[in-house]
């Protein structure tokens, strides 16, 4: 199987900024332990400036476009550090790729990449992938930036043909309702297609840190669904999951591998 893995700033890392370290600690050794197994596996990874707002000591995530740009610097070594330390004690390797707009728009800079990834997954190692928010801005336009790691997740997962998509996230899937707010909220296992009412049950961004939510999920499902690449949102706080959903046990909500109704 080859697989995309999205994991999300809320799953890294504790609400001041700093790194969840075991959490982390227990994501690494799964993954490399999936990798064992023999599946191909790729990390698009959130968190460089929420780890940055920790490694500066910042009261909170930057407001200023500069200060965004600073953070995402700093945090992306930490990250980085980290993920290279924790997976070389299972004995694989990492690789890093920081993508901007134009990498994937860009058709000769789009096969480069598609390229450098299949190379990376026959050699055994692991791609670990991010926006390049040091220099990618959201202020130039959408046409410069991807804008969050959900939808850049999608495309990676697109542009290699991976089998299917996970989001772990800082909650189980798709509700009929926000279940922070509503008790009687259920969990949705299955979505076939991308209606109307799926689109109406995305809220606002979920962590103080992140930049995502149900609403960028959904969007990721949409690319991923209609590539016809099934893709899965769990929770990240209980990375065994994965074993679980490896094995093809339910896990989280499932979007199929069809296309969406345009």
């Amino acid at each position: 199987m080859k697989t995309v893995i999205k994991v999300g700033t809320s799953t890294l890392a504790h609400v001041g900024g700093h790194l969840n370290i075991r959490r982390v600690e227990l994501l690494c050794k799964i993954l490399s332990d999936l990798k064992n197994a023999g599946h191909q596996l790729v990390l698009v990874t959130s968190g460089a400036i929420g780890m940055g707002v920790g490694k500066l000591g910042l009261p909170g995530r930057p407001k200023d476009m500069p200060g965004k740009q600073a953070a995402a610097a700093v945090g992306q070594c930490e990250l980085m550090y980290v993920y290279d330390k924790l997976f070389s004690e299972y004995n694989h390797t990492v690789a890093q790729l920081l993508l901007t707009a134009d990498d994937i728009k860009d058709p000769r800079r789009s096969g480069h990449v598609h390229d450098t990834l299949e190379r990376l997954l026959d050699f055994g190692a692991m791609p670990i992938i991010n926006e390049n928010d040091a220099v990618a801005t959201d202020e130039i336009g959408i046409e410069t930036t991807i804008g969050e790691n959900d939808t850049l997740s999608a495309i990676v997962a697109r542009l290699i043909g991976a089998d299917r998509l996970i989001l772990l996230s800082d909650i189980d899937g798709l509700y009929t309702a926000d279940p922070r707010k509503d008790p009687a909220a259920t969990l949705i296992p299955v979505v076939e297609e991308i209606t109307e009412e799926i689109t109406a049950l995305a809220g606002g961004s979920g962590s103080c840190l992140g930049s995502g939510g149900m609403a960028t999920k959904l969007r990721a499902a949409g690319i991923a669904m209609e590539a016809g690449i099934e893709m899965y949102i769990a929770n990240g706080e209980r990375p065994e999951l994965l074993y679980d959903l490896f094995d093809g046990k339910p896990v989280g909500t499932r979007f199929t591998g069809k296309k969406v109704r345009v």
